[in-house]
């Protein structure tokens, strides 16, 4: 009876310790959206409700060693190592975010999955639709938690959209513009890096056409096909740099040059099941440090977010009527308590306060624990994007290189 005994409890008590143990989380990559997760996992647990389980800072990886301790001692992490490999083998690590080139993430991804770990993948999911296939498998098969990170489904202000268009304040969307400026690359001596290498399309449409292509499917549906598709390089040679770069700052640079293989710009128009959308892309646009924004016209009214004012929204209606509620143009409406995310997301949560795109990591990174712990559906934010949606964004990004290899021909999307 002893021996029964022993067998039955003995892996329910393990199961025990370890749920009442800390949730302990690395992140790999220290660059600037690896610091960005590494702040949101230290802060994921002030937000909403107290959260039920304990989360451990354990570990930054960074084969930049002054980097990785640099993130590690900013945002409270234990230690640093150069080898993420080492992450796998950690028993006290449980939460992996992958933020690194888009190249490494399928080793990285199914290592970790393999080693039972629960995974938080930066966009887009890989640089390539054979990979990214690959990893939406392993994510289907996985054990464990794996999401992909689209932060600006958690934007309040691209919520409120969403918000008013699904309960019929603004009706069935019939046109979407969306447009993602940046100017991280106008100067041509910003230094050569893996941004800038691989096939049209893998430029400036992936690195920012992936939050937005996510986000217009968030506002408007299902991108049925798109045609039009045009790319541009404008500077066409970069310096190579002198030692390692981080996000996009500036380093000392060499002589030599390489040639840039993909775009600084991309436009094409898109066919939803029930709209149309012109969308535009740019990582050379002056003036424009961090430009997503999206104007949605509906069969009730319209309405417009942009990044640049990320706590307002500006709104037109019609009343009952059929006439303007508000007079001609829109009104401008401040973000507060009654809007998604605001009340649980902040400390302060009036109007006017103000608020920005690091919060919304910081409300990724709850949600992904919140799924983790497997807490009640009902009490929870939205889980993250799957994997399957990742694959599904870069297969709406290969149907534009496509469309522009054609010339612009009609390509659907599946």
């Amino acid at each position: 009876m002893v021996e029964t005994h022993t067998e039955n409890t003995t892996p329910a008590t393990a199961d025990s310790a370890a749920a009442e143990r800390p949730l302990g989380v690395a992140v790999i990559g220290a660059g600037m959206a690896g610091a960005a997760h590494a702040a949101a996992w230290r802060s994921a647990t002030t937000v909403k409700a107290p959260f039920g389980r304990d989360v451990r800072l354990v570990a930054i990886a960074d084969i930049a060693e002054p980097l990785a301790q640099s993130v590690a001692g900013r945002y409270g992490y234990e230690r640093t190592v150069s080898d993420w490999r080492e992450l796998c083998d950690a028993d006290d690590v449980d939460i992996v975010s992958v933020v690194v080139a888009n190249k490494l993430h399928r080793e990285i991804v199914e290592a970790l999955v393999q080693a039972g770990k629960h995974v938080l993948c930066e966009k887009p999911l890989s640089d390539s639709l054979e990979d990214a296939r690959a990893m939406a498998q392993t994510a289907r098969a996985a054990e464990s938690v794996v999401r992909i990170g689209f932060t600006f489904r958690r934007a309040p202000g691209l919520a409120t959209l969403r918000q008013l268009i699904t309960d019929g304040t603004l009706g069935e969307v019939v046109h979407i513009n969306g447009r993602y400026y940046a100017d991280y690359s106008c100067d041509p001596d910003a230094p050569m890096t893996w941004r800038y290498r691989g096939e049209q399309g893998s430029g400036s449409l992936a690195d920012l056409g992936s939050h937005m292509l996510y986000a217009a499917e968030f506002l408007a549906g299902p991108i049925r096909a798109v045609a039009g598709g045009r790319f541009r390089t404008v500077i066409a040679e970069r310096h190579l740099p002198l030692r390692a770069t981080v996000g996009h700052g500036k380093v000392a640079l060499s002589d030599e040059t390489e040639t840039v293989t993909n775009d600084d710009w991309a436009g094409f128009i898109a066919e939803f099941d029930d709209a149309s959308g012109t969308f535009e892309t740019s990582r050379i646009a002056h003036g424009h440090p961090n430009g997503l924004r999206f104007e949605v016209n509906c069969v009730k009214g319209a309405a417009v977010w942009d990044q640049a004012t990320p706590d307002e929204v500006r709104i037109y209606h019609d009343d009952a009527s059929g006439r303007a509620s508000w007079g001609n143009g829109f009104r401008t409406i401040k973000l507060g308590a009654e809007h998604p995310y605001v009340a649980d997301g902040f400390a302060m949560a009036a109007p006017g306060i103000g608020f920005g795109h690091n919060d919304s990591f910081v409300f990724q990174a709850r949600a992904f624990l919140e799924e983790v712990t497997q807490e009640a559906e009902d009490t929870t934010w939205p889980v993250n994007a799957s994997f399957d949606e990742g694959l599904r964004n870069m297969e709406i990004i290969e149907a534009v290189a496509e469309s522009a290899r054609q010339n612009g021909s009609l390509v659907t999307v599946s």
